[in-house]
């Protein structure tokens, strides 16, 4: 590929790019992502070679995508523009869906998603009841682009932002994302534009933007799935915000542990320079702007910013008290900023559709879509991305298709290991930032974890606070010690050996750690362990007072005898 060397150019490719896709061989799209991944090589072949038997090579090809979201109804099979949907496929089947679908244009109505209401068969992707009911921005390019290659990314729109962030100045570009409401998607909900224009304001010739794309969180796998499926999203987004705030330099933070993510994301910066949207005079803009991998050592604290910023360092990953916060003095002592993968991601949409077309979605607060990994006790898990403010109810019952089994409904748990345990009477609260914490959660990183009446509320917390207990780094008393000592409670509590006087403890003991922590994953560590009190205080009180699991599932004396 020739390096282009102005917008003019760029857009001339990408029409040169859509002229020849209008003429291009039906796609065979298989779903690449990583609960598929171990079909997906086994399942392309079978595809390849049926076609090549049948001589129907030259009418359609096989394509490798990203996570499509759908992953309990996976490994996919998508077909050409008008997206025929197979679900649970295997190399078997292979045949049939070339010979039928390929060659005769019938589908293969046993591989359909059947809807288990009306049991009727599911012909499109856009009509199965998990994906109408969401509104993907982010998502879009998941199932729909090979993500190894840039021309199919730049074919559905892919880096059209940064050419119109290119076309106005810095400060402009800037005041388009505060319009457009963004707020960070890491779980803090920070205003992003607002974080910009600060970082933008410091004084300084050498600033830094950073990806926290290091997700640690159990049950969350929605910034990985990003990563695989739509990378230059990411590397569009960070482009765009590093000319916004005068940055030459970025550094993507992801977990050591996706070998194969990391290598789909280094292909992606690397193709960027390539075509002169990475390195120097960008577009013939002048501006210039280096994009590097940065592998983290897998603990938790690394997703708080100023511990992230310790580890690319070279130092302990341990957080600092601020301020100064990182806009300020980030990265080796220069104004950084730093934003997780799926508000990188958001970028590029609201500068090519504009910031009301963005702020159009959403709450008056809490605008845009945001991205849940949904797991849990549903029928329908996966990656489900919808407007801010949508109901739980609507998350869980409409797209997720209800609890598995027939169950009855007990919790869902918002934000991760931090996040707190949500009751069935609260399932109709709009899913925001204010909203969710207003109930003792938070929005969080994006996990979304359903629980049935099988599930015991107090294990729940103790699983929980053992995590966090396990993830501390340490540094502070509060979160070292405390943790410590309500898991130490609830081990108790589970085992029969808990005290009237524990709940009461159990509170004390959250509030002095939320008080006292140095961090934000510190003060937010109790919350699963208060809001199970606040909303399931008779589990805890069946436990002590008649040493009775009401979901029958902990040991109930000390001998350790179910």
């Amino acid at each position: 590929m020739t390096r282009l060397n102005s917008i003019a150019e760029f857009e001339q490719e990408r029409d040169t790019i859509l002229q020849a896709r209008a003429t291009a061989r039906r796609r065979i799209t298989v779903c690449g992502g990583r609960s598929c991944a171990i079909s997906t090589d086994g399942l392309r072949t079978a595809l390849e070679t049926a076609l090549n038997k049948s001589g129907l090579d030259t009418q359609a090809q096989v394509v490798v995508t990203g996570c499509p979201g759908f992953c309990e109804q996976g490994p996919f099979v998508i077909i050409g523009t008008e997206r025929i949907l197979y679900t649970k496929v295997t190399p078997g089947d292979a045949p049939e869906i070339v010979a039928k679908t390929i060659g005769q244009n019938e589908v293969v109505e046993r591989l359909l998603y059947q809807d288990p209401h009306s049991g009727r068969w599911i012909v499109h992707e856009e009509d199965v009841p998990f994906y109408k009911e969401q509104h993907r921005l982010l998502m879009k390019n998941n199932g729909m682009i090979d993500p190894t290659r840039i021309e199919d990314y730049i074919a559905q729109g892919g880096y059209k932002g940064l050419a119109c962030a290119l076309a106005m100045t810095p400060e402009n570009v800037v005041q388009e994302i505060k319009r457009s409401g963004l707020r960070g998607r890491g779980g803090a909900g920070f205003p992003t534009g607002l974080k910009w224009e600060t970082c933008r304001q410091v004084q300084g010739d050498i600033k830094y933007v950073i990806c926290n794309a290091d997700e640690a969180n159990p049950g969350a796998f929605q910034d990985r799935s990003l990563v695989d499926g739509n990378p230059h999203g990411i590397v569009e987004g960070m482009i765009i915000g590093a000319y916004a705030i005068g940055a030459r330099e970025g550094f993507v933070y992801i977990r050591h542990d996706y070998p194969a993510t990391v290598d789909t994301l280094r292909r992606a910066i690397q193709q960027a320079g390539e075509w002169g949207l990475l390195g120097r005079n960008i577009l013939g803009s002048g501006f210039d702007f280096d994009l590097h991998v940065h592998l983290s050592a897998g603990a938790f604290v690394c997703g708080e910013e100023t511990a992230l910023i310790a580890s690319i360092e070279g130092r302990v990953s341990e957080p600092v008290p601020r301020p100064p916060f990182p806009a300020e003095k980030g990265l080796w002592g220069k104004p950084t900023n730093i934003n997780n993968a799926k508000t990188w991601a958001a970028v590029p949409y609201v500068l090519s559709h504009g910031a009301d077309s963005y702020a159009n979605l959403g709450t008056e607060k809490s605008k845009g879509t945001t991205v849940f990994s949904l797991g849990g006790k549903i029928n329908h898990a996966g990656l489900v991305e919808v407007p801010m403010g949508v109901t739980l109810r609507h998350i869980i019952y409409d797209i997720g298709g209800g609890i598995r089994g027939g169950k009855e409904f007990k919790a869902v748990q918002p934000g991760g290991p931090s996040g707190g345990c949500i009751p069935e009477d609260l399932l109709d609260l709009p899913v925001d930032y204010e909203s969710l914490t207003a109930a003792g959660s938070m929005m969080g990183s994006g996990g979304l974890i359903v629980m049935d009446e099988d599930t015991c509320m107090v294990q729940v917390a103790r699983y929980f606070t053992d995590f966090n207990r396990v993830e501390s780094c340490g540094k502070c008393t509060a979160c070292r010690e405390g943790v410590k000592q309500m898991h130490t409670l609830l081990t108790g509590i589970t085992t029969g050996q808990g005290k009237e006087s524990d709940i009461a403890l159990l509170e004390e003991l959250g509030q002095t750690i939320k008080d006292g922590a140095l961090c934000g994953l510190g003060k937010a560590a109790p919350n699963p362990v208060l809001t199970t009190i606040r909303y399931f205080r008779s589990e805890y009180e069946a436990h002590i007072r008649d040493k009775q699991c009401p979901a029958k599932v902990c040991y109930q004396d000390a001998a350790g005898e179910k």
